[in-house]
């Protein structure tokens, strides 16, 4: 279901703070015809965790509906208390995504054991496919591949891949030996994309894809046509870019990024993130520059 560019969709906000629909709906249909094959919605970059359940899940419905079946929605679902969780992927189900997008319990710091009853706990009380979200910086919990590997084992037709975005590459193959060819493994990072799909990775979910999404398309399909010389080149053409998105904290690169790209675009940021500072901007104007986005 899940391959290739698969932006991590910004939230663009009005100056007070509101959800612009209008914008939204905007990227949405510039992503697609620039060739993104997914959309996520509401994830770690679309801030949600500053949205109440209502503004969750509209804004998924917003991106399925124009979307209009085109490409595959993966929605952002998880939460650290299981019972909001199973409400959150039955939520989007409603909402009318393709697969839920999630991560681990943060903050609770449950065990590995405490990690497989919160999934199929899930499990049991959904038929809307998961894409785990293995995400150790950002939630402190990290899904150990055996783990990973017996969460699929129970549920294999519930749990159909995950965005890896441990850094540890060695952990694509794990993954593999342990859930199957068949379980999609997408790069949750984007500077380390090329050698994930190295390993066996089929994509990525990307931030960079926000900005230069025909890039990031192309980079993907090149990879996925054999075409190792192209693939590498586009890699090395959007690396500065992919490593100037963090330079402060995210979403505030990105969203200063697309702003330069998209000037009439709302893109205000909810606290408690704030606008990109100075020496994060100039490292994206100038890999801005270099990769010729703008």
């Amino acid at each position: 279901m899940f391959s290739g560019s698969i932006p991590a969709l910004v939230t663009p906000f009005a100056a007070d703070g509101s959800f612009v629909e209008d914008a939204f709906r905007a990227l949405v249909e510039w992503q697609i015809a620039e060739g993104s094959a997914g959309l996520v919605p509401v994830g770690t970059t679309g801030e949600a965790a500053t949205l109440t359940f209502q503004e969750h899940f509209d804004v998924v419905r917003v991106c399925v509906d124009q979307a209009r079946g085109r490409v595959p929605i993966l929605a952002g679902a998880g939460s650290n208390d299981t019972r909001v969780a199973i409400d959150n992927v039955n939520a989007a189900k409603v909402a009318g995504a393709d697969a839920a997008l999630m991560v681990p319990p943060y903050y609770n710091r449950p065990s590995q054991e405490g990690i497989f009853r919160h999934f199929e706990a899930i499990a049991q009380q959904t038929s809307l496919p998961i894409v785990l979200y293995n995400v150790p910086g950002r939630t402190v919990t990290d899904i150990q591949p055996a783990t990973m590997a017996r969460i699929v084992a129970a549920f294999p037709d519930v749990f159909i891949g995950v965005k890896d975005a441990t850094g540890s590459l060695g952990r694509v193959t794990e993954q593999r030996l342990g859930c199957g060819d068949d379980f999609v493994q997408l790069s949750g990072n984007d500077e380390t994309a090329l050698a994930f799909n190295a390993m066996g990775g089929v994509g990525c979910i990307s931030v960079t894809a926000n900005v230069a999404p025909r890039l990031c398309a192309d980079f993907q399909a090149a990879w996925a046509a054999g075409d190792i010389v192209k693939a590498r080149s586009l890699h090395d053409r959007l690396y500065p870019l992919h490593v100037a998105m963090f330079t402060d904290a995210s979403p505030g690169p990105v969203k200063y990024a697309l702003g330069k790209v998209k000037p009439d675009w709302p893109l205000h940021l909810r606290l408690p993130m704030t606008p990109a500072g100075d020496a994060s901007r100039a490292a994206v104007d100038a890999a801005m520059a270099g990769a010729g986005v703008a």
